[in-house]
């Protein structure tokens, strides 16, 4: 089940290493302002940091939580990922679930920040009514002459766009964990998921970041 769920975890390396800088900003909607930034922000890090650009373990992790995470909706993420035994999960369960995710998406990420080239991304039309709360960023990116599909699903909170899966060449991320999620849940339980998730971190923590 481990090997399961390593190579579940290899999936958002391919996302993050396609961030690359847009275009030249017009007037575009609030949702897909958000993925520009972040782009922006991720590459400007990087081009202007020779330890990033070496994959300094340290200040690639720093990088991920101070640029990355901000933008992601963590407790919408885990609980889609978890499916149905979300509900079945105690509060205590939830914030280890919650907590273990962001470490496992942490060190994946992490490990695509060193591939990070000067890509060139497209952002396709936006489609959605302005009082939508959920909506798609779809983007092509071009990767050595070759376009690839990534897409973003933001979710309005307050009056905040936040990430909530991505998708990548028509594999959306949490629906690629949630088979091995519901899987492990159901051979071992919500706390053998938990348990399985927190000896991978430190797997990943020891030696092996950003290796899936």
């Amino acid at each position: 089940m481990i090997r399961t769920i390593k190579a579940a975890f290899l999936f958002p390396l391919v996302a993050l290493s396609l961030l690359a800088a847009p275009a030249a900003r017009a007037e575009t909607p609030a949702p897909v302002q958000v993925i520009q930034k972040l782009s922006e922000s991720v590459m400007d890090a990087v081009n202007n940091d020779p330890a990033l650009k070496s994959g300094d373990p340290q200040k690639v992790m720093q990088l991920v939580e101070s640029k990355v995470l901000p933008f992601v909706d963590f407790e919408r993420m885990t609980a889609s990922a978890v499916g149905r035994y979300w509900r079945q999960a105690s509060p205590e369960q939830k914030k280890e679930l919650q907590q273990q995710f962001k470490l496992l998406l942490i060190h994946t990420y992490s490990g695509a920040v060193t591939q990070i080239k000067n890509q060139h991304i497209e952002y396709l039309p936006f489609r959605a009514s302005p009082d939508a709360t959920n909506v798609v960023v779809r983007t092509r990116v071009m990767n050595n002459g070759e376009p690839v599909q990534l897409d973003y699903r933001l979710v309005k909170l307050d009056s905040d766009w936040k990430i909530a899966d991505v998708n990548v060449m028509g594999i959306w991320l949490v629906d690629n964990y949630r088979g091995v999620f519901a899987q492990e849940i159901g051979q071992k339980g919500i706390n053998g998921l938990i348990q399985t998730l927190d000896t991978r971190n430190k797997q990943l923590a020891q030696g092996g970041r950003g290796q899936g």
